[in-house]
């Protein structure tokens, strides 16, 4: 474990990058998928900044610093711990624009136009994420606006030297942005891709994060910035209007609250199904002695394999926008529901996700990236933001300097139809005008006795969820040091597709084997190589401020 104290802050920034280890601190910590967007939030915290003034400087950096998932043009979650002991839940997720249909992404036939839901302007959702980076200041922050976004403008303007990783993500997806201009323009020099250690401006992005800095939310949702993006749409024949972008509102919601072994688990209401599934897997879990089956065994993967499997199926039946539709929320996270949806586990054998629909009772992107940060005055932020596909639809909208989401494949374009992480949806999840749609982002905040504990969330589509459950269970039940239990290996099943994927040299051999023999089906290694999640995470204990950047990825935990 590395310390970062005052004095040794700039020596660690320079070689705990690559680090495996935590870090630690006792006055702050930001862990991030970008070394500068955690720069930026510790730069808020050591002005006398809190942790929300800190968690917004961090959001408008990963615009600049990470433009694959961290954005001004797409939405996310955010819960938020303050010190007066009081959880609020801030929901900024896009939504469909007034025209939406619930049959638009689909032709005369009723089949699925392939890529419309993806690849252009028609699958972008009104984005969130300038309303509620700002709505959280406004209302818990103690710094102006200039000055939580200066860092942000900074880099844009300023630049930063390339890293080996975003040179080659930058090369990779060039030719997906070939038929726009200003993604070209953006990503690209003069058409060639830029290699690692040049300097990277981003002009346009700069005026739009200035024109935010200086008149606030009608910054971004009013004036020139809104016009570029409605010109974005008619040319791309997209259909959000003015109207759509100066009604977008965040929402305060009401958190998700449950229990584990003592424990407080909250987390992030409908639209997200986070918050919901994380804590009716525990309820899952609680009447077995996890720690006594021992991490990596095959009786505890098993076991929590079909947890996972019955919490995804009723995801697909049950949760949606609750503006729009009926959730059964209270149901779903009773340790009552819990233990009648799990009655029919066998220790011995999988089950059949083609057997296992959603439960009922009687009346009834990868490309995303998480932050955690937290202040020594006991004030803590989970924040989860996403363009949904790595780099959103691949479109800048001209002048901007800003991609835009592809959200709105978030829905249900059509019934047990799956999104691009082979998730399914049916009635809850519907396109409707204005409604939100459901996501798999768990931003989520464990309490003991009130007091902060945990600080966690991560990317991956639908591993989200399962990143964030083990995140808890390895620190709750094994109790590993956030290191360790951010670290190592992880697993996933969805329910459907009916297969299990896990990190590589995640699982012995000879545990795979016992998974088989259980009746386990697909087991493969992640697909797209890194491993599952990026669960940048903070743990509170014995007075220290315990920093984890996920080693899958770049980027720091920075504490002081």
């Amino acid at each position: 474990m590395r310390i970062c104290g005052a004095l040794l802050f700039f020596i660690c920034l320079a070689s705990h990058a690559a680090s495996p280890e935590a870090i630690y601190g006792t006055h702050g910590m930001v862990a991030s998928r970008s070394t500068l967007a955690s720069e930026a939030g510790v730069e808020i915290l050591k002005s006398g900044g809190n942790a929300i003034d800190a968690a917004v400087a961090t959001g408008f950096a990963l615009a600049v610093t990470y433009p694959s998932a961290g954005n001004i043009g797409g939405g996310g979650f955010a819960v938020v711990k303050l010190a007066d002991g009081r959880v609020v839940i801030l929901d900024h997720r896009e939504t469909a624009p007034a025209s939406a249909t619930r049959d638009m992404y689909l032709d005369k036939k009723g089949a699925v136009i392939k890529g419309l839901s993806r690849s252009t302007h028609l699958a972008t959702g009104v984005p969130g994420s300038v309303d509620g980076l700002l709505a959280l200041l406004t209302r818990y922050g103690t710094k102006s606006r200039s000055e939580v976004m200066a860092p942000a403008i900074r880099l844009a303007a300023k630049g930063f030297p390339l890293s080996h990783d975003m040179a080659g993500q930058f090369r990779r997806v060039l030719k997906s942005m070939q038929k726009y201009p200003a993604s070209m323009k953006k990503f690209s020099r003069n058409g060639e891709p830029y290699r690692q250690g040049e300097i990277w401006k981003q002009p346009d992005l700069t005026k739009t994060l200035k024109r935010i800095s200086a008149k606030g939310r009608d910054g971004f949702y009013k004036g020139r910035t809104a016009a570029l993006l409605v010109a974005e749409m008619q040319r791309g024949n997209g259909t959000i209007t003015h109207e759509d972008l100066a009604n977008y509102q965040s929402v305060w919601r009401d958190p998700i609250k449950g229990s584990y072994r003592g424990y407080e688990i909250w987390g992030m209401p409908p639209p997200s199904s986070g918050g919901v599934l994380v804590v009716q897997m525990l309820n899952m879990l609680e009447p077995y002695d996890v720690k006594a089956m021992g991490w990596g065994s095959a009786e505890l993967i098993h076991l929590m394999l079909e947890a996972q499997r019955r919490a995804f199926a009723d995801r697909a039946r049950h949760l949606g926008d609750p503006d729009y539709y009926n959730v059964p929320i209270d149901m779903l996270i009773s340790k009552d529901y819990a233990r009648a949806r799990f009655s029919d586990f066998d220790r011995d054998k999988a089950s059949d996700s083609a057997q296992i629909g959603a439960g009922s009772w009687p009346e009834e992107s990868r490309e995303t990236t998480h932050f955690s940060v937290m202040d020594n005055a006991g004030n803590a932020v989970a924040l989860t933001t996403t363009l949904n596909s790595g780099y959103g639809n691949k479109i800048v909208a001209a002048g901007t300097g800003m991609l835009l989401n592809n959200e709105m494949d978030d829905f249900s374009i059509k019934k047990n139809t799956p999104n691009q992480y082979g998730l399914l949806g049916r009635e809850a999840n519907a396109i409707e005008p204005g409604k939100r749609m459901l996501s798999s982002m768990s931003p989520t905040i464990v309490t003991k006795d009130g007091k902060l504990y945990l600080v966690t969330g991560s990317p991956g589509g639908a591993a989200i969820i399962t990143t964030t459950l083990q995140v808890i269970i390895n620190v709750i039940d094994h109790g590993m040091g956030i290191d360790d239990a951010v670290a190592l290996p992880r697993f996933h099943h969805q329910w459907q597709p009916d297969s299990v994927i896990y990190d590589a040299h995640g699982i012995s051999p000879d545990t795979l084997s016992i998974l088989k023999q259980m009746g386990h089906k697909n087991l493969r290694t992640t697909p797209w190589g890194r491993g599952i999640g990026d669960a940048n995470s903070i743990l509170f204990k014995d007075g220290v401020i315990h920093g984890m950047k996920d080693p899958r990825n770049e980027g720091v935990a920075v504490g002081y």
